[in-house]
């Protein structure tokens, strides 16, 4: 899945104009509990402006509270003016640079902004690609890196008219061996299944039920 499968449109984001004060603009984060404001100048993206920014440029600032957050502009404390994604990314590459960030904007190439991807939509991305939220029994094994394993798991699970609701593999650090957990509805041939799998060298890790 790519960045622009998850991506929230420009008709979707609260915004700021660049000469927004910061008054206003902590106003705007309160009012949608939202953790940053993507900073326009007329469709141009500008940067991004956070709680963080504006409270760490306060201290820095040394002048009154009140001074502070009316006189300055969100243009003046803005960051991540150059870090921006084009839409065509892959979204779990995104995770490390979200990871200390509430989002990053997406650009076309004049840098007209078209919206945003946030922490919480990539983590909720992975969630569903797990599974998380939904009932059922997860296996972990492993098998021997070799053409025509998946295919053969998938064989086994339609055998067993199993339900897969997600399925994600690992590669090991030697290469030769891959992890998988499988995620399924929880039926009453489990056993019946796993042995299947081992006696085609699935080698069986764990096997837990979520509720």
């Amino acid at each position: 899945m790519f960045v622009k499968n998850i991506m929230i449109p420009k008709h979707e984001c609260f915004t700021a104009q660049e000469n927004t004060t910061l008054k206003e603009a902590l106003e705007s984060l309160e009012k949608h509990q939202i953790d940053g404001l993507p900073i326009l100048s007329g469709d141009k993206y500008a940067g991004v402006v956070t709680r963080y920014n504006i409270y760490q440029s306060y201290f820095e600032s040394e002048k009154p509270r009140e001074e502070f957050l009316n006189s300055t502009f969100v243009k003046d404390v803005a960051t991540h003016h150059e870090k921006v994604l084009e839409g065509g990314e892959l979204f779990e590459r995104t995770l490390l640079d979200l990871k200390d960030f509430p989002l990053l904007a997406v650009v076309d190439s004049n840098k007209n902004f078209l919206g945003v991807v946030t922490r919480s939509d990539v983590i909720s991305s992975f969630e569903s690609a797990f599974g998380v939220n939904r009932p059922g029994v997860r296996i972990a094994f492993t098998s021997v890196e070799t053409e025509g394993r998946i295919a053969r798991l998938s064989e086994i699970a339609h055998q067993f008219h199993e339900h897969i609701i997600s399925l994600v593999t690992f590669d090991e650090t030697d290469k030769l061996v891959r992890r998988i957990v499988m995620k399924i509805e929880k039926k009453d041939n489990i056993d019946r299944f796993t042995k299947k799998l081992e006696e085609h060298g699935f080698r069986i890790l764990s096997i837990q039920e979520d509720q």
